[in-house]
Order: C-alpha cells, then structure tokens, then sequence
C-alpha cells in the first residue's frame, strides 16, 4: 500500500560500516523525501561519526531494538548494510513486522533464500527493494543509452570488468570461506557486473567460470572470469580481480557496426569516501579525458559520459513508497543474477558450461 503521511519517510539503517556510512547515509539524507532516523552500530567510533555526519539519527545497539521501537521511531523503510551473510534474516525480520526493505547487494547467499524474501514481500504487500547502484554509474548509462540508440548496431560481446591491486588477504568478513558467508569476489563484485550484463544483453541461458585464489593464503575467490551466454545470442565476459596489477577497460563493448572502449572507473564511490556529497558541484561528472571512444578502429570519436546518479537510486524508492509502485532494482532481477553466480560456482567446479532457462 502507498504510504500517506505527510511528513518525510523515515529509514532505520542496519550497519554503518563501508556499505551503510560511505553509500547509504549519505544517499538517504540526499533524498528530498526521506529522512534517517535510526542506525544500528554498537562499535564505538562509528558512533562517534555518525553523531557528527547524521546528528538527527538515533543509534542503537541492536536491530531487535530498532524494530521493536519501529513504531516510536516513526520507520517507514529498512535498510540492510550489514555482512552478507545476515542480509536475508535481517530482511526477513523487518519483513515480519510490516516495514519495507532495501537490500545491499548481495540480495542473499542463495537464489532459494532470494526466493523466499521476494515470496515474503508479495505476500505481505511490502516493498522489497535492492541496492543496485552500479546501473547509474556513468559509464553504464552511456553504454546503456548507445546500445539503445543503436550506434553500435547489434550487440555480440560486452566486456565488462573490476579490476583492483590488492595483492595480501586483510581480516574480514569478505575473506570468510564457504557459501553461506557470500564472501569472495564473486558475491562482493560479481553481483554488479552480472546485474548490468542481464540489463543490457538480457536473460542469461548459459555460464561458464573460472574463479580462483591467486593471493598467498586466500581462503576466497579473488580473481574470477565469467563468460555469459544471453537468450538474445550476445556474450557477456565479465573479470574481476583483486591481483591486477594493470586494469583492462572498464567496458569494451562489440556491435556488428561499431565498437565502445572506455577505461576506468565512475567517480561517484570515491567522492562519497572522501566526503563529497551529492549536488557538489561537478557531482558525478566524468573528465573528458577519462569519456570512452566509439567507432572504428583508427576512426573512433570520444563520447561524453553520462553524468552518474547514485541519488537516483533512494528517489526511486521514496517514489515507490509513496506510490506503491516497484522499487528501482526488484528483488526477481537480483534472483536472477543469483542464478548465474550459483551456476558460476558449479562451472568453476566442473569444468563444464551450466544452462540456465528454457
């Protein structure tokens, strides 16, 4: 049902830890509609800055305290930032006392354990929302408005790809081994380059891996290939990595007419880690030395980069709340890419390509 009231809604934040103080704090007080009312942290320093970067917002120690004062509070909407393995029985747990819920990706350790959050939602007529942030990173709204426009003809391959040096294992929840944890590169950076390949190609029908351990003494995947056959007969190849020492492009994207190359990376993540916030002047813009080139090889002409638009992202679910419409990212397009990264595990495994579909 849409929510009514008049004032702003109010969002309770499980975490403030990277996801919730560099991501989500920041885009919920951007929001013209929503207002943080409530984080989740016992850890002392983090107190500390969330008193001096959200002084209206309550912390409190644990999540069983934020829903059982759910309604003092005022809570409208949920957002879960916590370790990836928790994202799902936390979901669940606000779902069960009647509050809408934003994710951080990943959405689940589990299509299945996806599966039964979505089923949850619809039966109780909330919303269930996913941070997707990555669809409005610049880069890909230009390769999305490109493929659209057809300037490239027919799409045949995406390359697409994160790629970091980080060469030593640090202490962690991400180093944890074992499904249920979500930990390693393929949950951590797998579920935003799947997510953009099945925007833009659409339904996955086959996949095939290679996910590895290349850093002494890693218990996680941290240098992983994944190649995607889509239902519409375009490839998707997908790399992340945390031992690159050199990056390949951030996208290379192939069309029987034309082909886009862009390098690096959207800037939005490291302004809002160095304490820039959305309406900064210049926000989310791209250098022009830094805009992708389309074209034929020795007749390539730079493209401006979309302006990114993480604040995107909250606007559509305040929108969502207030209309009972979808969220910006649903949970059935996160099922989906969850699908693919449990056929990556098995591929890498076996040595053999995994069908997805009919």
């Amino acid at each position: 049902m849409p929510i009514t009231h008049p004032g702003p809604l109010r969002v309770g934040l499980l975490g403030y830890g990277l996801a919730g103080r560099t991501f989500h704090a920041p885009l919920i007080a951007a929001a013209a509609d929503l207002v943080l009312a409530a984080v989740v942290t016992r850890d002392g320093a983090r107190r500390a800055r969330l008193a001096v970067e959200h002084p209206g917002a309550l912390a409190l120690d644990s999540v069983e305290a934020l829903l059982e004062r759910r309604a003092a509070l005022g809570l409208d909407l949920v957002v879960v930032a916590t370790p990836n393995r928790s994202h799902a029985p936390l979901a669940r747990a606000a779902l069960e006392v009647g509050l809408a819920v934003v994710v951080d990706k990943p959405f689940a350790a589990s299509a299945e354990e996806g599966r039964a959050l979505a089923g949850l939602a619809r039966e109780r007529g909330l919303l269930l929302g996913v941070f997707q942030n990555r669809r409005w990173d610049g880069d890909f709204l230009t390769v999305r408005r490109l493929v659209a426009e057809g300037a490239l003809g027919e799409v045949r391959r995406l390359e697409s790809r994160f790629e970091r040096w980080s060469p030593a294992p640090r202490a962690g929840w991400k180093e944890r081994p074992g499904p249920e944890e979500a930990g390693g590169l393929l949950f951590d950076l797998g579920p935003h380059l799947v997510d953009q390949a099945l925007l833009l190609l659409g339904p996955a029908r086959s996949v095939y891996a290679e996910l590895d351990r290349r850093r002494p003494g890693s218990l996680v995947d941290d240098d992983d290939f994944l190649a995607i056959g889509h239902a519409s007969g375009a490839r998707s190849h997908l790399w992340m990595s945390k031992v690159a020492a050199q990056r390949g492009p951030r996208f290379r994207v192939v069309g029987d007419r034309a082909a886009f190359t862009l390098h690096g990376l959207d800037g939005q993540e490291q302004a809002l880690a160095a304490g820039a916030r959305p309406g900064a002047p210049g926000w989310g813009e791209a250098a022009p030395e830094t805009w992708g080139l389309l074209g034929l090889e020795g007749e390539a002409r730079p493209v401006r980069t979309e302006r990114g638009d993480y604040p995107a992202f909250y606007a559509g679910v305040a929108t969502a709340l207030r209309g009972g419409g979808p969220p910006p990212a649903a949970p059935e397009q996160a099922i989906a890419g969850l699908e693919v990264l449990e056929a990556a595990r098995v591929a890498a495994t076996t040595g053999q390509v995994q069908r997805l579909g009919s």
